[in-house]
């Protein structure tokens, strides 16, 4: 069932409390962790009331479910632009219609989506006419579990060298030579499902750890500061380990409707 309003109210009042606890044990501020709203198979109604609710980050799953709520421009309550999170495994058919309506994508996994990716945004109108700047993260399967997408854990490290060899040369904003559409921002997992938060640390101090050691290489990874990691039974643990962005969905919008999938 989805929550009114006033109940969406109480729940992120209530989110809030914990993020804040957990910055505040962590010696982080709160601004140091974003909050994006998972509004996969909730209405563009929910959408608008987490809107005056103060969310400016909203996280898809789905690219066609994207496209219906956020291919046209919505303004945050701060008057800022809303930006669409695409969370979810991206199918090479669809890495398009990803790139037209994300300003981030979380699930990289492979060198021909980041190569493909680089031709469509060339392709897309930009703010100066040269084409579309996308921010991706590369999705780590970090507690190697079967049914979750990413990188092999083990061969993580690896694919990122590769990564930074076919980058070629960067200039001092952290834009690559062969990749200048293309903004490398970090990487995102999904932690274990055990249902005990502490049984994921591990998995995020690893990302944490891979995270940091590419951030300082610089170069193509000059803008590789963020951590995708920690939803609502975890996200104390993610913040402890590092994350900068949580995910986090029925705790604000109520049970979702599967039924509507698309």
């Amino acid at each position: 069932m989805e929550f009114t309003l006033e109940e969406m109210r109480g729940h992120l009042d209530a989110l809030e409390a914990r993020i804040a606890e957990a910055c505040k044990i962590a010696g982080r501020s709160r601004e140091s962790v974003k909050l994006v709203w998972v509004s996969k198979f909730h209405p563009a109604e929910a959408v608008e009331n987490a809107i005056s609710l103060g969310a400016t980050d909203f996280g898809e799953n789905r690219v066609q479910e994207a496209e219906l709520k956020f291919s046209a421009p919505r303004m945050a309550k701060d008057g800022s632009r809303v930006r669409c999170h695409v969370i979810g495994p991206v199918q090479s058919n669809k890495l398009k219609k990803a790139a037209i309506v994300a300003d981030c994508i979380h699930s990289i996994a492979s060198i021909e989506a980041v190569e493909k990716l680089e031709r469509v945004c060339a392709a897309l109108p930009g703010e100066n006419g040269a084409g579309k700047i996308l921010d991706i993260l590369f999705q780590v399967n970090a507690g190697e579990e079967e049914t979750k997408s990413g990188l092999d854990v083990h061969e993580a490290e690896a694919f990122l060298n590769g990564l930074a060899e076919k980058a070629g040369v960067a200039t001092e904003d952290g834009k690559s030579e062969n990749f200048p559409h293309l903004r490398f921002r970090g990487l995102m997992t999904i932690g274990k499902n055990t249902g005990v938060a502490e049984d994921s640390r591990e998995c995020f101090a690893f990302l944490r750890t891979l995270q940091q050691k590419f951030l300082a290489k610089g170069g193509a990874f000059a803008h590789f500061d963020q951590l995708s990691m920690g939803m609502t039974g975890d996200l104390e643990v993610a913040i402890e380990e590092g994350s900068t962005m949580i995910r986090v969905g029925t705790a604000l919008f109520g049970e979702r409707d599967y039924s509507k999938q698309l």
